[in-house]
């Protein structure tokens, strides 16, 4: 008779991980949205704050588009696009649990992110941004864009994901 042991385990760690991404999902959901509580209450619309002199401040705007203020005035569209990744998200994660703890953080990451600013535009109408590079070349700020800790976890997450995705062709 087969020893079921390994694949009670091999469930279990699935689980385990799943848990991750939506614990990550939940921590970086409610950083976000505390750190822009805070800004708002802290600056006013267009309003700068110096913390690394020449190099970063916090400006507080509001994009009622996506990344780089594309598709501005979308917040009804962007946000149930927000919403259908965020729940796709999650029930992939439930059936489809991640294989390795890289994995699980990325997609909490990427989870995050889309909640966080999801979150947003249906309670604001507009995403909350923050965090400003003050490049040394001024040209480049006008394309670069204002962003905020959601923005970050998607970053990460596709970071994470391209990381994981070497690493494992490289082991192959």
């Amino acid at each position: 008779m087969p020893n079921p042991q390994p694949y009670l385990d091999l469930r279990c760690r699935k689980r385990r991980l799943a848990g991750i991404s939506l614990l990550v999902a939940a921590g970086g959901t409610a950083l976000d949205q505390l750190s822009k509580a805070l800004m708002v209450h802290q600056l006013h619309l267009g309003q700068v704050q110096p913390v690394l002199p020449g190099l970063l401040q916090w400006r507080l705007v509001e994009n009622t588009g996506a990344a780089f203020s594309l598709f501005h005035g979308g917040v009804v569209w962007l946000g149930l696009i927000s919403f259908l990744v965020s729940l796709g998200l999650v029930l992939w994660l439930l059936r489809r649990p991640p294989r390795r703890l890289s994995s699980a953080v990325a997609y909490g990451l990427l989870l995050a992110g889309a909640m966080g600013n999801g979150l947003d535009r249906w309670r604001l109408g507009a995403v909350v941004d923050w965090i400003e590079w003050v490049p040394l070349v001024p040209l480049v700020n006008e394309w670069f864009p204002v962003f905020n800790l959601a923005d970050v976890a998607i970053n990460m997450a596709v970071a994470l994901l391209l990381l994981d995705t070497l690493l494992q062709s490289r082991r192959s």
